[in-house]
Order: structure tokens, then C-alpha cells, then sequence
């Protein structure tokens, strides 16, 4: 029952830390309460699907999830598009692209070469609204956002598994006392897959596609394969990424954003937490993928409830939620202190929110950045990395 257990873990803190960042950042690029909740269905059952064949076939713990990030990315982009059916031509292309990396390794391989500086920036710029929503929400809504922010911390020291769905489940109570239960009976609350038929509008695609394809590449899927081989694993990439942008692109048109490698959770299903046996660990994976199939059927409720809250109240659980992903954002992004200028560069680009063309500020500060490090590394010597070199022709000067 061990790796049982950690399948069901991991399935409902996947689901619980995130879900209300699914529902806000598909409501930001215009679904309806009804599309929202399909979205979160489908990432659901796709989810599970993809959960219970890869792992079942290879007999490892393969985990996958929704990407986060990409959730956050489409919070980000709500001032870009309202079109839901523009951002479902983006989803598609995003699916498209993850299959194509499987495909074509060079893509794969030009992606993870995207220097890490430019791409934690650029995430922790997609992140920073959201984690400061809140402090926002303590001033504006304080009777229901102070108690979700003590329970978080109390459990953060006591159970840091557990902060962010016990935040949540605060944050529900807080709803159902002052919205009453009215969501409970809502039509959306019903689970049902809505089909909506992609448009694929080129500014949208390079605005929302394309960063969705690399923050979730970036920030999911390699990080992903990193904890796989931190517990000994050597999981097929082809498979997994063809695999994954399939589900990614089938899923797109009822709404599901982005599907990936899990990271936080494998390390829950791929460690001895699950078995002491390397050999029985993928059991937990598989429960995961069917639990994910249950959580699945209360995906209406989920949204309905998101529906019938403060929507600063549902975005401040999911900056509580995204804390961790924020700070890890910021140390690799100003890691190397030879790109600290570009890393802020990116990270103030990015968190401005602008559109310029129509096109979102997390793709300007892709640009913004790779002109800033060109300009910068232009002509100077590459730092001598020999054992023997002499300490001070190691590193380059800083800009600053």
C-alpha cells in the first residue's frame, strides 16, 4: 500500500496547490465558467490517462501534471487576449511544438540551450504579480485573505506538503460563508467537456504560444528529467515528450493549456518515500494517474467555487502556492553574476505586463534580454574554466 499511498499524496497536492491557477489564468484569456471548468476536466483525465499507460509500459515512475507556470503564464497574458478561442490556436501550437521536440532533438536540444539567466527570469517575471497578490488581498479582502495566509504559514513550519491545500481549503470555507451555496447548484458545476474550435491568430501564438511552449519545456519538462535521474531513472525523452505534446494538442480544444513532466510531485513518487524498491515505485504513478481520473469528476465544482469567490482571493492562494517556484525562479536567474543585468533586465520586462503589437511582455523580455547579453558578451573573451587558470582571469568583469 506504500506506493499507493504516495500516488493519492501526490495526486491531490498536484491538484490542490494549482487548480485555482488553472480556473484564474483561463478565465484571464476570456473562457467562460463552463470553459474553465472543461479546461480543468481535460487536464484532469488527460492527465490521469497519460499517468497510468507511460509509467505501466516502462514500469518506472514517469509523473506528469498541468504546467504550472503555464498556468501563470496565462494570468500574465489576460491584458494580450481576451479570445479564448485565440488562445486555444495557442494551446494547440504549444502541443505541436512538444511533439515536434520529440521529434526533432535538435529543437529539444536548442530549448535547454536557452541561457538558464534569461529563462528563470523570464519566469520569475511571470510569477512576481501573482505572488504579490497576496499582500494585495490582506488589505482589500483581510477577513477572508488574513486566515488563509496564518494557515499557510502555520503549516509551511508544521507540514509544508499540506500549506497550500489547507490554504485552499480556508479559502473555500471563507467563500461558501459569504457567497452562501449557490455555486453548489450552479450549471457549470456539472462536469461536461466544451469543444471550442481553435483560431490560430499569429500575435496570440507569439505572445502565449510560444512562451507557453518554452516555460513549459524550461520550467517543467527538464526539470522533470533531472529529478528522474536524481532517484536513478532514465526515462525514454521521445516517448515522453511525443507523448505528452499529444495529449497537449487533443486536450487543447476543450481548454487543457499544457501538460508536462511532473517535478515537485515525481520527487514524492520517484523516491524511497514511495518503495525502499526502485523496481515498484511506478505503482505509485499509476495511482496517481487513476486519482487524477476522480478529481477529475469535482473539476465543475472546483470552478464553480472559483467562480463565486473575489478573484483577488483565488489568484492570492495560488501566489501563496507559487512562492517556492518564485524564489527558486530568482536564485537561478541571478546566479551567474556576469548576467545579473540581463537576469533583471528579463525579470523587469516580463513583470510589467506590457503588449507592445499585441504582443505579451513575457516574449519582450525574451527578446529584451537576448539583445542585453548579446550587447554585453560582444567581443570579450570567454572565461577560462582550466583547473589552472589563475584566479583572476576566471570570470569576466561584471557590467555593473
Amino acid at each position: 500500500m506504500q506506493p499507493v499511498f504516495a500516488g493519492i499524496v501526490a495526486a491531490i497536492t498536484g491538484f490542490a496547490s494549482s487548480f485555482v491557477l488553472v480556473i484564474a489564468g483561463l478565465h484571464a484569456v476570456g473562457a467562460n465558467d463552463a470553459q474553465a471548468a472543461s479546461g480543468l476536466l481535460a487536464l484532469c483525465l488527460l492527465v490521469g490517462l497519460i499517468c497510468i499507460i507511460l509509467p505501466w509500459y516502462f514500469k518506472m515512475p514517469i509523473s506528469f501534471a498541468w504546467s504550472t507556470p503555464g498556468a501563470a503564464l496565462l494570468v500574465a497574458a489576460g491584458s494580450t487576449t481576451n479570445n479564448f478561442a485565440a488562445a486555444v490556436g495557442a494551446f494547440l501550437v504549444c502541443g505541436v511544438l512538444i511533439v515536434l521536440t520529440g521529434l526533432w532533438p535538435a529543437l529539444g536540444r536548442a530549448i535547454t540551450r536557452i541561457p538558464k539567466p534569461i529563462a528563470s527570469a523570464m519566469l520569475a517575471g511571470i510569477l512576481f504579480p501573482i505572488c504579490l497578490t497576496p499582500v494585495t488581498a490582506a488589505v482589500e479582502q483581510p477577513a477572508l485573505a488574513l486566515p488563509v495566509i496564518a494557515v499557510w504559514l502555520i503549516l509551511l513550519r508544521l507540514a509544508p506538503r499540506w500549506a497550500v491545500p489547507a490554504a485552499m481549503v480556508v479559502a473555500a470555507l471563507g467563500i461558501a460563508l459569504t457567497a452562501g451555496t449557490a455555486w453548489l447548484t450552479s450549471p457549470a458545476s456539472q462536469p461536461a467537456l466544451v469543444f471550442t474550435a481553435p483560431v490560430f491568430d499569429p500575435l496570440v501564438i507569439v505572445s502565449l504560444g510560444l512562451p507557453l511552449f518554452i516555460v513549459t519545456m524550461a520550467g517543467q519538462n527538464v526539470p522533470g528529467f533531472v529529478v528522474m535521474s536524481t532517484f536513478g531513472y532514465r526515462p525514454p525523452p521521445q516517448p515522453i515528450l511525443i507523448g505528452s505534446g499529444i495529449v497537449t494538442a487533443v486536450g487543447s480544444v476543450f481548454g487543457a493549456h499544457a501538460i508536462n513532466l511532473a517535478a515537485i510531485t515525481a520527487a514524492l513518487m520517484a523516491s524511497p518515500e514511495a518503495h525502499p524498491e526502485k523496481s515498484k515505485r511506478w505503482v505509485a504513478t499509476v495511482t496517481s494517474g487513476v486519482a487524477y481520473l476522480v478529481l477529475g469528476l469535482g473539476a465543475g465544482f472546483a470552478a464553480a467555487l472559483v467562480a463565486a469567490s473575489p478573484p483577488i482571493l483565488i489568484v492570492a492562494v495560488a501566489g501563496l502556492a507559487l512562492l517556492g517556484a518564485l524564489v527558486t525562479s530568482l536564485t537561478g536567474a541571478l546566479d551567474d553574476p556576469h548576467h545579473r543585468i540581463t537576469a533583471i533586465a528579463v525579470f523587469l520586462v516580463t513583470a510589467s505586463g506590457i503588449a507592445l503589437l499585441g504582443i505579451g511582455s513575457a516574449f519582450w523580455g525574451l527578446v529584451v534580454g537576448g539583445i542585453i547579453m548579446f550587447w554585453l558578451n560582444i567581443g570579450r573573451p570567454k572565461p577560462d574554466l582550466h583547473p589552472d587558470a589563475h584566479p583572476d582571469r576566471s570570470e569576466s568583469p561584471s557590467p555593473a
